[in-house]
């Protein structure tokens, strides 16, 4: 049996990319949440419009890969202290949450993010919510990297992250 798991972490398109690097994660999908707008366009989410953010929407294998490795994973490949913001992209859809589905989710979350927090910096300012609706995104964000390997933003900003999940998480790549 799969179940399911949903972050925010800046660019789904880099998101999307260091989950699918993980060992036991069956299907990612990019998309949006925590808004208040239904379906919404990737215009209207980066215009600011809807209070959507840029997400994935994982389908894992718990018997392969826990959901507190995921959050491992998620945490360590986005900055989770920085407001709205991830590298050289701000606004609000690029923010960092965890959209949970259920309360042994947010239970796990929570006791992450107060395990961790000492060993940063600044203050983790990480959303916890629950997830009300994900909207897939446009067909044209769908394995966005894998179809455009030579588009810039993706040369510069996905190979870091992937290396970052390398380094940190190796036991759980494929």
């Amino acid at each position: 049996m799969t179940e399911q798991a949903t972050f925010a972490g800046g660019c789904f398109w880099c998101t999307e990319s260091v989950f699918k690097q993980v060992d036991g994660v069956t299907d990612v999908v990019s998309g949006y949440a925590g808004g208040h707008v239904a379906d919404p366009s990737y215009e209207a989410v980066c215009r600011g419009e809807t209070g959507h953010a840029e997400c994935v929407q994982l389908t894992y294998d718990p018997e392969e890969v826990s959901y507190e490795d995921l959050l491992a994973v998620h945490f360590t490949t986005h900055t989770p202290t920085t407001k709205d913001r991830e590298g050289n992209d701000v606004g609000t859809q690029y923010r960092s949450a965890v959209f949970y589905h259920d309360e042994a989710q947010r239970e796990t979350v929570e006791a992450l993010i107060e395990e961790i927090e000492p060993g940063y910096d600044s203050d983790i300012v990480t959303e916890v919510e629950p997830l009300e609706t994900f909207y897939p995104a446009e067909k044209y964000h769908q394995d966005y990297f894998e179809k455009n390997p030579d588009q810039s933003y993706c040369q510069l900003t996905i190979p870091p992250k992937i290396e970052k999940l390398k380094e940190k998480h190796a036991e759980l790549l494929a």
